[in-house]
């Protein structure tokens, strides 16, 4: 996707572990992603592969988190030794760049000709929102470097296609794909991070926010934060938002701002 990938880090190998720079000078991991990486030939089980261990790893993010996932777990769900992985996979960072390159997939398909770039580029927004709502442990994978395995740059591709005929400079084009897929990165983050708080609560989302403003009433003074007492007054945050709301809310205002750029190189 347009955010940036993990690297790979300096994990143990066993003896079929290439480590974290290949022939081709690339992370282990970018090697694997895009098939340049030697398969061992035999495995120490019947059935093992590359494919089936992310997997596994998958599986065990979904259902516990990606703090649950190591290569001891993976090769428990697995009925493997730990050291049969590393026949496949160097190290845990090479394998978050796989789990993560596995669930995110491909770009829906191209808009139809004559597509403006706005619904074009929102259309991308919205799905990468989608996969990352459906996949939020992908959110806590560490961000050190541009996407360069093959799903993510083909969503790069196309939210640069989305971009084409608006007149920007390339150096622009970059700048709007990342501020855009930030924002749903951000946004994203935020709802993961609100779910569990909302979970943890063991209340609805209007009860965690009645209890917040009772909260905050009683602990602001109105004569210092005269903004937030009227804010308060106002009942606003009494009730909460329809799910998707503050998304497009605020991606229609990133969009705008866009379009003032576009029309001033227009």
């Amino acid at each position: 996707m347009a955010a940036h990938d993990s690297g790979s880090s300096s994990g143990g190998g066993g003896s079929g572990a290439r480590g974290t720079r290949g022939e081709t000078g690339l992370p282990a991991s970018i090697e694997a992603a895009w098939g340049l990486r030697e398969r061992p030939s035999k495995g120490p089980k019947p059935g093992l592969s590359l494919d089936r261990i992310v997997e596994a790893a998958v599986g065990v993010a979904a259902a516990e988190g990606l703090a649950a996932v190591s290569m001891g777990r993976v090769a428990k769900e697995l009925g493997v030794s730990t050291m049969s992985l590393y026949r496949y996979v160097a190290a845990k960072d090479e394998l978050y760049i796989l789990m993560q390159e596995a669930v995110v997939g491909l770009p829906p398909a191209p808009p139809d000709p004559g597509t403006g770039w706005r619904e074009a580029l929102a259309a991308w927004a919205w799905a990468q929102r989608e996969v990352f709502h459906r996949n939020l442990w992908v959110l806590r994978i560490p961000i050190s470097g541009p996407p360069a395995t093959p799903n993510s740059v083909a969503w790069w591709e196309r939210g640069l296609t989305a971009l084409e005929e608006t007149g920007l400079s390339d150096g622009e084009k970059i700048s709007v794909i990342l501020l855009v897929s930030g924002y749903v990165r951000n946004e994203a983050l935020l709802t993961a991070d609100l779910g569990a708080a909302i979970e943890a609560s063991g209340g609805s989302p209007e009860e965690l926010l009645r209890r917040y403003a009772t909260t905050l009433k009683r602990l602001a003074d109105p004569a210092r934060y005269p903004a937030v007492a009227r804010m308060l007054e106002s009942e606003v945050m009494y009730e909460a938002d329809e799910p998707d709301f503050e998304f497009g809310f605020g991606l229609d205002r990133v969009l705008d701002g866009i379009e003032v750029l576009i029309r001033k190189r227009g």
